[in-house]
């Protein structure tokens, strides 16, 4: 069971600005129906002030909370403070949402961007980042998520993993097929570690990897991994019980053992089974 702050409850149990503005000036929308959430965001503005919002949300208690936390963010301020608020700030501004709840929150930052992009047009011009009108690239065809959604959860959230994109933005939580583009978009897009691990560290936190997350699982099945020695890179390995007379060893080492170490230590090491 989730854990939710008493900010989000409270939103979700007595939610603000609930509805629709009939002569909205500009009205943005998000997610759909087919994909279980969906968000249309009303915005009066006058004189460059956000005068009144509404929103109507289809989805669960946390797309209610998000959207009338949004809500009351944004009446009375000016579009250019407006333009700077992130998921990251209405998650924060409700205590805080469970991972698997972010994409609420980035729905809601999407339906403000909308509503922005579409204002702009219309009033002064806005340069569009796709002056073409081409659309960003489609990368997770279940939920309809772009690649620039995607990199925007990557960049503003600091997301280093597959899984959190999926909780950041559904991307990937249907069929999965999409989740090798995501990867290829982490790469190009996360924030690289810059810190360098000393030799002992390096040990270490290897060690660490394999001891709490790789070992449980191989565990699972029967089989168990004994480290045997790190160098240059390249990380040399043992498999031990069920793994050690696999006809797939060697894909349980390269797909699973040097991909999350890859993942959680460093993209540089090699896994080397002996």
């Amino acid at each position: 069971m989730w854990k939710y702050s008493d900010t989000v409850m409270d939103h979700y149990r007595h939610p603000r600005n609930v509805g629709k503005i009939d002569d909205a000036d500009v009205i943005g929308e998000a997610g759909s129906l087919t994909c279980g959430d969906s968000l249309k965001l009303y915005l009066k503005i006058k004189d460059g002030i956000v005068t009144d919002a509404k929103f109507q949300t289809f989805g669960c208690g946390s797309a209610v909370a998000s959207s009338s936390m949004l809500t009351e963010m944004i009446i009375g301020k000016p579009i250019d403070d407006v333009k700077k608020i992130t998921n990251a700030d209405i998650a924060k501004a409700l205590g805080g949402l469970p991972p698997e709840k972010m994409h609420c929150s980035v729905m809601g930052h999407e339906a403000l961007e909308d509503a922005l992009k579409k204002y702009y047009n219309e009033e002064i011009d806005f340069d569009l980042s796709d002056p073409a009108g081409t659309g960003s690239r489609v990368v997770c065809t279940c939920f309809n998520v772009t690649e620039d959604v995607i990199k925007e959860a990557i960049e503003v959230n600091g997301l280093k993993t597959v899984e959190e994109v999926t909780n950041y933005t559904k991307a990937g939580g249907a069929c999965g097929r999409c989740k090798g583009e995501i990867q290829k978009l982490l790469d190009k897009y996360a924030k690289k570690d810059e810190t360098k691990l000393s030799p002992a560290q390096l040990v270490l936190k290897i060690n660490k990897v394999i001891e709490t997350v790789i070992a449980p699982e191989l565990q699972k099945d029967g089989g168990d991994i004994e480290l045997q020695d790190i160098r240059d890179n390249k990380v040399y390995v043992k498999l031990r019980g069920r793994c050690s007379d696999c006809r797939h060893s060697d894909v349980t080492v390269k797909a699973f053992v040097q991909s999350t170490l890859k993942d959680k230590v460093s993209n540089d090491l090699e896994v080397v089974q002996v």
